[in-house]
């Protein structure tokens, strides 16, 4: 094996086309770009959790570069396999097949992702021999809330944790491990912790987990240059994409746009709080929903939109869809909920508001002032050629595998040449 060639293998539950959010579309761009690099990754998910969750047909599915190798985790007990991981923190009838991956060749890094059906006691897998680093990637905050994502009630951000009461009220079984040492003896196994935001580092440790992070931002790939570039039907837009779910505040944008006859909102994506929102937008003749999009088709929509619009009510840990309008020179207005006035505030791409008037004016300022859309989407885009596309975001992460090998093993073992 030539030197500086790394046997990867990213762990995570959900994965294109057998997933939901970004965190799985992260670790489907991060698998191919290493692999377009000349390393080896294996990727381990489970199909049994996505089938547990998952409402209407199956996406089609992404392609792969030969250098990935996918290891999909079924069990003859199919939603039963999720459900006793889910409530005991061990992956149980998966764990013959993740140990049988692991130990099929010397991987030199275990990469841990959203694992929160695989369980935390999947953190400990040996995988037959030694000279390897484990990282272990926070998406979301499953490592301090049940529910993932600090949304408290099903209602409201996470003031004073109730987990059990929460839980419940959600409709979610207890996860009775979490009253357990389980996960403090799991994440001994981890050499780092990675947080894509200072926020969500800061909300690790606020909520108990004192474990040291490094940050490393996400990324996202260079826009397809083929691209769609016309206007979708000539009139000005504003643009929302992402889950259609409470939590992304999408409810908070219908009522005003529902009284700015001067632009449209253009919706696009899936999820199970559409019925609602349609209901909500019904006779506003400036909204629309697109549906799921085509990264083309998508890209086209952002290079058009006055701005993207992340109205997001919950704590969010980084987000996705503002670095792909940033890659487009596309501005953008944020909440103040989470990460999300961090990354406006890094690259001085954006409005960040915390009320409808705040809103208002944001939107009526980017409207009427070509020059300062133009200014922001070059500040936005300029930050992601810096720090979050592809090629940023690799020299960051190698940096870190190197480091941590070097901090563990006093030397880098991919560094020097080795046998297969």
């Amino acid at each position: 094996m030539l030197p500086g060639r790394i046997r990867f293998c990213q762990l995570t539950t959900f994965y294109p086309p057998q997933s939901f959010g970004g965190d799985a579309m992260f670790v489907y761009r991060l698998a191919n770009s290493l692999a377009a690099r000349g390393h080896e990754v294996d990727v381990i998910h489970c199909a049994d959790s996505y089938k547990l969750l998952a409402r209407g047909p199956l996406p089609a599915p992404l392609p792969h570069h030969p250098g990935v190798t996918v290891h999909t985790l079924h069990s003859r007990l199919g939603a039963l396999s999720p459900l006793l991981t889910q409530q005991t923190g061990r992956p149980w009838l998966k764990t013959g097949k993740i140990r049988r991956v692991l130990e099929s060749r010397k991987f030199d890094v275990l990469h841990y992702h959203n694992v929160s059906l695989l369980g935390p006691k999947a953190l400990e897998i040996y995988p037959g021999h030694d000279h390897y680093v484990r990282l272990y990637t926070a998406h979301e905050h499953w490592l301090i809330c049940p529910m993932h994502v600090l949304w408290k009630d099903g209602r409201r951000t996470c003031d004073t944790p109730r987990c059990l009461r929460c839980t419940l009220r959600s409709r979610r079984p207890p996860q009775w491990w979490r009253y357990t040492k389980l996960l403090q003896e799991s994440s001994e196994f981890v050499d780092q912790f990675i947080s894509p935001s200072r926020f969500s580092i800061d909300m690790h440790s606020l909520h108990g987990f004192h474990k040291p992070f490094v940050q490393l931002p996400c990324f996202s790939p260079a826009p397809d240059a083929n691209a769609h570039r016309q206007d979708v039907n000539g009139r000005p837009y504003f643009l929302f994409a992402g889950r259609l779910e409470k939590i992304k505040g999408l409810h908070t944008l219908i009522p005003v746009f529902a009284q700015y006859p001067q632009a449209d909102l253009l919706i696009a994506g899936r999820g199970d709080y559409e019925a609602e929102l349609r209901r909500l937008a019904s006779g506003a003749h400036n909204i629309s929903f697109l549906g799921w999009l085509p990264p083309g088709r998508l890209a086209a929509l952002y290079r058009n939109a006055i701005s993207i619009i992340v109205p997001s009510v919950c704590c969010e840990v980084f987000s996705m869809v503002l670095l792909e309008a940033f890659s487009n020179r596309t501005p953008a207005i944020v909440s103040a909920s989470g990460a999300l006035p961090e990354i406006i505030r890094d690259c001085q791409g954006g409005f960040i508001f915390t009320n409808e008037a705040e809103l208002l004016s944001a939107m009526e300022q980017l409207q009427t002032s070509p020059d300062l859309r133009r200014q922001l989407g070059d500040n936005a885009y300029g930050k992601w050629e810096q720090n979050w596309s592809e090629d940023a975001h690799l020299r960051m992460y190698l940096d870190i595998l190197s480091q941590t090998a070097q901090r563990k093993w006093g030397f880098v073992p991919w560094a020097a040449p080795r046998a297969k």
